[in-house]
């Protein structure tokens, strides 16, 4: 029993790492996009590459950046409650 839930959070966890990666690429280029478009629009002054990692960088501190980190957190959190509902109540 304790094998088959190690075995499953494990397996859990390197799902979520993957989908980690994935999502926090996405969300980092969608951020990108959006800064180059933003530079492209109104500024058009300046360096565009130093805008936009400047603009990363405020993005890696952003909430939204720590947002994702709840793939990690939701689906233990999910399992945790099945298996408590179907154990004990």
């Amino acid at each position: 029993m304790i094998i088959g839930i190690l075995r499953l959070f494990v397996l859990a966890f390197i799902v979520m790492l993957v989908v980690y990666f994935i999502l926090s690429a996405w969300s980092r280029s969608v951020r990108r996009g959006k800064l180059r478009a933003e530079w492209d629009e109104e500024i058009r002054e300046g360096d565009r590459e130093a805008f936009v990692e400047e603009g990363l960088e405020d993005y890696d501190q952003s909430l939204r950046r720590k947002l994702i980190l709840g793939v990690f957190v939701v689906p233990y959190m999910v399992i945790g409650i099945l298996i408590y509902v179907v154990n004990f109540q």
